[in-house]
């Protein structure tokens, strides 16, 4: 794995299979991947956070 990229880890369990598949269907119609759509709402959340907290604070390492 190329050492820039960081990963995120996601387990579900046998009971959220519907929601396995919702969730790639949207992604699909919206025109992303899986890792894609993951990505999109990360940064929507994010945003909105911010917005309601103020801006957060980055290390200096990153």
């Amino acid at each position: 794995m190329d050492k820039q990229k960081k990963h995120i880890g996601i387990r579900l369990n046998p009971s959220d299979a519907a929601l396995h598949y919702k969730y790639h269907h949207i992604a699909k119609y919206e025109g992303r991947t899986g890792n894609g759509h993951i990505l999109y709402l990360l940064r929507k959340d994010i945003e909105r956070f911010e917005k309601e907290h103020g801006e957060i604070t980055l290390p200096s390492e990153l």
